[in-house]
């Protein structure tokens, strides 16, 4: 009892000491970089209406930085604005706009390094370089922000939420557009991506390397340039997202690139290039996903093994599965697809001749992508309708051997 007590008696303490210092144009105190110097550790500041134009701000010490109607700290395009770093900092409800752009430097509307238990929330970050980098921090949260930039080239566009080095992070509830990635990890683990909206970027919705035992769940990918992209991670839960329109020629729902011992469960991937691309993936789980009115489904290359693909949903995809490969490294198991045309005769809800979700077609795409121009020609559902009666072409073994007659209520 007395080190509780003990614990108790020093917050009474520090609550009792800490003061609140108001910054506005008409106070006492009408500089935000003097209130951070006059603070003591774990006060407030609390930011009133106004532009603040006061170059680059640092807070190192335990801080609460509180905007009162909207605040706007203006980096006038040429710096960052606000750095943190040390333990206890919230940044919150103020308007970030115009930070500075370098070549040489990752510049930043917000910049968060070498902290601890750091809060971001409920801020707006408009026409920023980097709008939130963060590096070499553990424990934050970074929550129901709205970043918007003016997206121009990769090279002089940064990323919207970028987090490198880290560990338990917690982003959630934001929204973020026009940048090069909307939401950047390298290096982090143990953390979660949840409820984002991540839209309209340059490069990927989600860019994610070198990042193990993490999960993102119930966000929106929608109409990125490049998709999604998990890369050189393991042991990585993607759980009820949506990737929706990421549609280009090189662009994906979700690449997967050299990925182990992961989980894709309950997303829906519609409407765009190749719902999933996998490339040296193995021991990944897909499933109870919905495929809907993508080119292609799946893209699995030869370099993938011990996957499995279990009780998803495909409809309306012009093709459901691809591979470069003739050997079958990956189980097909239970799954839905429109385009079976076999009969249940025991009406146990599946069928009893196995489906073969490669087509000649999709075949001859992976070795000659020109031959994309005779889509929906007489001639290729020719071949399709050929090959499916005398199979030489397409890999005998890779096939559903139990597929389900009705959709699946996932």
């Amino acid at each position: 009892m007395k080190p509780l007590f003990t614990l108790l008696s020093l917050i009474c303490l520090h609550t009792a000491l800490a003061n609140t210092i108001v910054v506005g144009k008409e106070r006492v105190v009408s500089s935000l970089r003097k209130a951070i110097a006059l603070a003591r550790p774990h006060d407030t500041i609390l930011l009133e209406q106004g532009t603040y134009r006061e170059g680059p701000l640092i807070i190192t010490k335990p801080l609460r930085l509180i905007g009162v109607n909207g605040p706007v700290l203006d980096g006038e395009g040429k710096h960052e604005i606000l750095t943190v770093s040390g333990r206890g900092v919230l940044v919150k409800g103020i308007h970030f706009v115009h930070a500075g752009y370098s070549s040489m430097n990752d510049y930043a509307a917000i910049k968060v390094v070498d902290a601890q238990n750091v809060v971001v929330e409920n801020n707006t970050v408009s026409n920023a370089y980097f709008a939130l980098h963060i590096a070499n921090t553990s424990y934050g949260i970074v929550r129901n922000n709205t970043i918007k930039g003016t997206p121009k080239t990769e090279q002089s566009t940064g990323n919207g939420i970028h987090l490198w080095k880290s560990e338990h992070m917690v982003v959630e509830d934001n929204h973020v557009e026009g940048h090069r990635d909307g939401i950047y990890f390298e290096f982090v683990t143990h953390s979660i991506i949840q409820n984002n909206f991540s839209t309209r970027n340059i490069r990927y919705g989600l860019h994610f390397m070198f990042s193990n035992n993490d999960a993102y769940v119930n966000n929106v990918f929608k109409d990125n340039g490049a998709g999604v992209a998990v890369m050189f991670s393991s042991r990585v839960l993607m759980h009820s997202n949506l990737f929706d329109h990421n549609w280009g020629p090189s662009a994906y729902g979700l690449l997967l690139k050299e990925i182990s011992d992961s989980r894709i469960l309950h997303n829906t991937f519609l409407q765009n290039t190749a719902a999933i691309l996998m490339e040296g993936t193995n021991r990944v789980a897909v499933q109870r996903n919905t495929f809907t009115s993508n080119g292609w489904a799946l893209r699995v290359q030869a370099s993938c093994m011990d996957n499995t693909i279990v009780h998803n949903n495909f409809r309306g995809n012009t093709f459901d599965v691809a591979t470069n490969g003739s050997a079958t490294l990956n189980r097909f198991y239970g799954n839905y697809w429109d385009k079976y045309e076999g009969y249940d005769l025991d009406r146990n809800g599946r069928g009893d001749v196995p489906y073969h979700p490669v087509s000649m077609y999709s075949m001859v795409i992976e070795q000659n992508p020109n031959s994309l121009l005779l889509l929906r020609s007489f001639m290729v559902t020719l071949l399709d309708k050929a090959e499916k009666a005398i199979p030489s072409l397409t890999p005998a073994l890779l096939q559903d051997e139990a597929p389900r007659m009705k959709s699946l209520q996932l």
